[in-house]
C-alpha cells in the first residue's frame, strides 16, 4: 500500500512527491524501496503488487522497475485502505483463487529483517491452512498515543494468539494501562490472509463494497474504466475499523521487529544516526554549537548550514520551503500544511 501522502513529513513529503518515495533515513534507498527489498526475499517479484494513487503510477514504476509495469495499480481516488484491499483481493484471486497474500504499508522501518521474514513465513503458514485474519503485533516499548493496540487472549508458549479486542490510538492514561497489563500489542497495520478468507469477512462487514467490486473483469483492457466508476460510489473506512475489529477469527503474531511506521519527524529522529549531541545529521556541511537533540535535512546537500543555540527542533529546508519548529511540535505540522493551503499563499509549496 503506497498511495499516502505522508502531510506530517512536510516539506521534504509534498503531494507530488510522498514520503513512500523519499529517502527519510538517509540511507540511499527509499521507503517503498527498503519495502520491496524486504518482502523480495521470499516473495518472488512477479507476485509483488503495488497499489497507490493514479498519480504515483510512474514514480513507482521508476523507484521500483523490477515489479512488472502491470503490478503496479492505480487508484482513482484516496478511499482509505479497506477499497484497495478488496480491489487488490479481488485482481489476485483472478488471477489465483486460492492464493494467500501479505499487506504491507510502503514507509515503515523494520530494522530486524530475519525476525519479520520468520514471523512472515509461520502467518503463511497459518493463512494457509486455517480461516484466520492474521496480523503481526510490535512489542510496545512506551505508552505512544500514535498506534492502535491490539490486546490477545493470553496462551502460554504459543507462537500465535486469538485477538480480543482493537483499540484505536488511545489517551495517555489509558496507553499506560496497556503496556502494564502485558496483553497488548502495537498494530502494525502488516496483515496476512488467504483470498479466500479475507473475501468472506468482506462479505460480512461490508457487503455493499463487496457488491460493487464483483462488476470488474480484472486483469482486463476493462478493468481501469471499471474501477473508475466504482471509486466514487464506495465508503471511505479502513479495514482496520470496518471488518479487524468485528470479526472473530482475527489472530496475531507478537513481533519484536525493530519496528517503526515513521509517522513523523520524531520517530525518524529516534531511528536515526546521533552525533555526540544527539543531534541527527549527515551533511557535511552542516555545523552545530550549544545544540542538541535536533533533527536537521537538507534537500540540497552542498548547503550550508549553521546552527547555534538550538536544541530539541526539527530544521527541514528544501527549495521551496523551510521548516523549523519545535520536535514536541511535530504532530502539528499537518495543521502547518492546512493553514499554508487556507491561506492560499502555500498552494505551490505542497
Amino acid at each position: 500500500m503506497a498511495g499516502g501522502i505522508g502531510s506530517r513529513f512536510w516539506p521534504m513529503s509534498t503531494q507530488k512527491f510522498p514520503k513512500q518515495f523519499q529517502d527519510i533515513l538517509g540511507t540511499g534507498r527509499t521507503m517503498i524501496q527498503q519495502t520491496y527489498d524486504r518482502i523480495s526475499q521470499i516473495i518472488s517479484k512477479e507476485n509483488i503488487y503495488v497499489i497507490t494513487n493514479k498519480e504515483y503510477i510512474q514514480l513507482s514504476q521508476q523507484q521500483l522497475p523490477e515489479i512488472p509495469s502491470e503490478n503496479i495499480v492505480g487508484e482513482p481516488m484516496m478511499k482509505n485502505t479497506a477499497a484497495c484491499n478488496i480491489y487488490m483481493i479481488n485482481k489476485i484471486a483472478a488471477k489465483n483463487p486460492d492464493a494467500n497474500m501479505i499487506v504491507l504499508p510502503a514507509d515503515h522501518l523494520i530494522l530486524k529483517e530475519n525476525t519479520f521474514l520468520k514471523k512472515v513465513e509461520l502467518a503463511f503458514s497459518l493463512a494457509e491452512k486455517n480461516d484466520f485474519l492474521i496480523t503481526l503485533g510490535i512489542t510496545p516499548t512506551r505508552p505512544d498515543t500514535g498506534y492502535g493496540y491490539i490486546q490477545f487472549v493470553e496462551k502460554k508458549n504459543a507462537t500465535y494468539f486469538k485477538v480480543k479486542t482493537f483499540t484505536e490510538k488511545p489517551d495517555l492514561e489509558i496507553a499506560k494501562t496497556f503496556l502494564e497489563s502485558g496483553d497488548f500489542l502495537w498494530n502494525a497495520g502488516i496483515f496476512v490472509w488467504n483470498v479466500k478468507s479475507i473475501y468472506r469477512a468482506f462479505e460480512e462487514f461490508l457487503p455493499e463494497m463487496t457488491q460493487h467490486f464483483t462488476n470488474c473483469e480484472y486483469n482486463s483492457s476493462q478493468e481501469d474504466n471499471c474501477i473508475e466508476s466504482i471509486y466514487p460510489k464506495v465508503a471511505k473506512v479502513s479495514i482496520d475499523t470496518a471488518i479487524l475489529e468485528k470479526a472473530q477469527n482475527v489472530y496475531v503474531i507478537p513481533a519484536d521487529l525493530g519496528w517503526s511506521d515513521l509517522g513523523t519527524w520524531t520517530s525518524v529522529y529516534e531511528n536515526a544516526e546521533k552525533d555526540e549531541e544527539k543531534n541527527a545529521f549527515k551533511s557535511k556541511h552542516i555545523l552545530a554549537y550549544n545544540s542538541n537533540g535536533n533533527i536537521i535535512r537538507i534537500k540540497n546537500s552542498n548547503k550550508a548550514l549553521v546552527v547555534d543555540g538550538l536544541n530539541n527542533y526539527i530544521i527541514v529546508d528544501t527549495e521551496k520551503a523551510l521548516l523549523i519548529c519545535p520536535r514536541e511540535n511535530d504532530q502539528l505540522i499537518k495543521e502547518y500544511v492546512s493553514d499554508l493551503k487556507n491561506l492560499k499563499k502555500g498552494e505551490k509549496f505542497m
